[in-house]
């Protein structure tokens, strides 16, 4: 029996599938540290739990060392100490190395939740990827622009998800960006030069430093598009064919960025551009699970729970490679308005008659419901079939018939 101390800050959905999957696995106690109270969770959760501890904070390693020496007392010593969340991993290897437990490294870590770190140690590997500056200064970030000019990409030095990344494109922006966040020693700005192709994700995964199984999964249009402009309605495909030469180079970059940035055992997201010549650019990488319904896309294209997958794999360091049966993508339907709230979803029975018989999970917007903060939007669509031009096509008939409105 192998127990397992499991961090879920708060209840979060995408949070809790994993932990299910992680409750499913035979042979494994599972406890609980969150800042949740227990009955949060879920009833179902709260009756299968070997145990639960409640911390402040779920991001501080202290609180988590303390956490998991408390779970041990009620269900024993604690063997793996494990999360999703990109948040969490350098804290979690913190707390690990304290605890003497298996896992990421502090430094692995580091390099992938640090955007600059990860630069320098992808570059110095020979990892194609975007140059860029953590500047400490204006003058420093002005250098940096006439080096590689017009656009950048802004964004933080740890960020996840895309989240407060800025294109500028127009040296009036640049300036008012320096002077509305001016960099500092105290607070620095990552600036990247800006890589034009198609924009795509590599989720993988490492037993012992090996990659043993990857998936590929393309952005239409790219994240920061859809940031900067919160009406455009995105898709993510994963095609059927992902072994054949289109992809040999980011599985030959992808493998040389993992071994650089020191993934040992688990799953991890990429970002990356392919350009017009074939060539792969890795953007960043992440030593999590992806997310944006990702996870859920590849479990439908294998015909396999990646969940479950992924609680076997850092649970119990195997992992059995599955096959990809088909193509799978995601529709994501974001409102369009300046209302905070949902007041009208339209062209729902045209998209129906056009490509209901492919739909295999649904997210709809409801009347009256707040407006997301999130890229992903009020809800989403999932469609699957053996080829990949139909999945495509599907996607595209999704988006532009159906109409979210807010007001």
């Amino acid at each position: 029996m192998r127990t397992v101390a499991f961090v879920i800050p708060f209840a979060f959905e995408t949070s809790l599938r994993f932990l299910r999957s992680a409750l499913s696995l035979s042979g494994v106690r599972v406890g609980v540290i969150s800042a949740d109270p227990l009955d949060r969770l879920g009833p179902e959760i709260a009756r299968r739990v070997a145990g639960h501890w409640r911390v402040n904070d779920p991001l501080n390693a202290g609180e988590l060392v303390q956490a998991t020496r408390g779970l041990a007392k009620q269900m024993g010593s604690v063997e793996r100490l494990v999360g999703v969340l990109e948040q969490l991993q350098v804290p979690l290897a913190q707390a690990r190395e304290v605890l003497g437990l298996p896992g990421l490294s502090v430094e692995a870590a580091l390099n992938f939740r640090d955007k600059a770190r990860m630069k320098d140690v992808l570059r110095r590997a020979g990892v194609p990827c975007a140059r860029h500056c953590l500047a400490r200064s204006p003058a420093e970030a002005k250098a940096f622009l006439a080096e590689v000019g017009l656009p950048v990409v802004i964004k933080p030095q740890a960020g996840a998800g895309a989240k407060n990344t800025f294109r500028l494109d127009a040296a009036s922006q640049v300036l008012e960006a320096l002077a509305a966040f001016p960099p500092s020693a105290a607070s620095p700005t990552l600036i990247e030069e800006f890589v034009t192709g198609r924009e795509h994700s590599f989720d993988s995964v490492c037993v012992g430093g090996e990659l043993v199984w990857a998936s590929v999964s393309r952005y239409t249009p790219s994240p920061l598009e859809v940031l900067q402009n919160d009406w455009i309605q995105w898709t993510v495909l994963l095609p059927r064919e992902v072994g054949g030469p289109e992809f040999e180079p980011i599985r030959r970059a992808g493998r040389q960025a993992l071994a650089a940035l020191g993934m040992t055992t688990g799953l991890s997201h990429m970002e990356w551009f392919q350009r017009d010549d074939g060539r792969a650019v890795v953007s960043e990488v992440a030593a999590r699970p992806p997310g944006a319904q990702i996870t859920t896309l590849m479990s439908y294209a294998y015909d396999a729970d990646l969940y479950r997958a992924w609680a076997k794999l850092v649970i119990g360091d195997t992992f059995e490679a599955p096959e990809r049966k088909y193509a799978a993508g995601a529709a994501y339907l974001r409102g369009q308005g300046q209302g905070d709230r949902i007041t009208a979803v339209r062209g729902l029975e045209r998209a129906q008659a056009a490509v209901g018989p492919l739909v295999v999970e649904v997210k709809l917007p409801r009347m009256g419901q707040a407006r997301s903060s999130s890229y992903e939007g009020e809800g989403y669509v999932i469609v699957r079939h053996p080829r990949t031009e139909v999945v495509q096509e599907a996607l595209q008939t999704i988006v532009t018939q159906v109409r979210v409105e807010a007001g």
